[in-house]
């Protein structure tokens, strides 16, 4: 979820063609529909506003935090599948009075292809569920899909924190453009499957916890929850374990780049997962 409106950054690698915008045109207005009748502004999801890299030689982005697998540092592999688990953490309100939001998801795209993130992607394809709190500091517990530019379209599933959610954005052939997207709740025995035509660059892959963009009534990345420290798990890509690395975290911070906010652990010991904490600047590996 998340970046400048339908997504902006520093650096980008061109590579949207026409046919890419057509299917995210189309949804935008069903995308509308769909968050006004849950009773939610509209949000955009997945864009990495500001990429920098801290002297701790840690990517960071003041809207995500998680792994992100990128093409040129794994060789030039491309990224046809992705898995993913997580654990719906609990939100709660981090500044009295004020709203705030947050998204766990899994995605191919829109990430850093290389390992110093000099060069960054601008197709994301993506589902997961958010965690959000009003200004009176009720929370709130949602799923969703998307595909840039368009904004996230709702999923009709009750979800709940501590619910175990497993994710799949799997090509449907290779380099077919046609997607399947699907979200389980495990914990419920519930399953939503889509099938979208998108043209993807294939260049990263990516678990990620964040700050969504909200595209109205007022335009920006919402502030960060308090949140449990829910742990990913079972990442896989094109088929295989996804062998996380710790040179492939990325870091949130705050507006002006320099505070660290939300941090990963390192990659848990079969290298498939790990924790993600909310206002941390440290956080524990999860136990086997």
């Amino acid at each position: 979820m998340g970046l400048n409106l339908v997504r902006a950054r520093t650096a980008r690698v061109s590579v949207l063609v026409a046919a890419a915008l057509a299917v995210p045109a189309l949804m935008a207005a069903q995308a509308d529909a769909a968050h006004s009748a849950a009773g939610r502004a509209p949000v955009a999801h997945g864009a990495l506003p500001h990429l920098t890299h801290l002297a701790v030689n840690t990517n960071s982005s003041q809207n995500w935090f998680g792994y992100n697998l990128g093409s040129l540092e794994r060789s030039g592999t491309l990224f046809h599948s992705i898995t993913g688990d997580w654990t719906v953490p609990v939100a709660t309100q981090h500044t009295k009075g004020q709203a705030a939001a947050s998204a766990d998801w899994i995605g191919i795209g829109g990430g850093c292809v290389d390992a110093n993130c000099v060069v960054t992607d601008n197709t994301l394809i993506q589902t997961g569920t958010e965690q959000d709190v009003d200004s009176s500091g009720h929370p709130s517990y949602s799923a969703w899909w998307e595909v840039i530019p368009a904004p996230s379209l709702a999923i009709s599933m009750t979800v709940k924190p501590g619910d175990h959610m497993h994710a799949s954005v799997a090509e449907v052939a290779a380099n077919s453009d046609l997607w399947n997207i699907t979200l389980k709740n495990v914990t419920r025995g519930k399953s939503y499957t889509t099938t979208v035509p998108y043209p993807s660059t294939h260049l990263t892959a990516e678990w990620i916890e964040e700050t969504p963009l909200e595209i109205y009534p007022n335009p920006g990345l919402t502030l960060l929850p308090n949140l449990g420290s829910p742990r990913f798990d079972g990442g896989t890509v094109n088929g295989s374990n996804a062998g996380l690395k710790a040179s492939e975290e990325m870091v949130l911070t705050d507006s002006s780049g320099t505070k660290v906010i939300g941090t990963p652990s390192g990659p848990d010991s079969d290298a498939n997962g790990f924790n993600a904490c909310a206002w941390a600047t440290s956080c524990a590996v999860p136990a086997s």
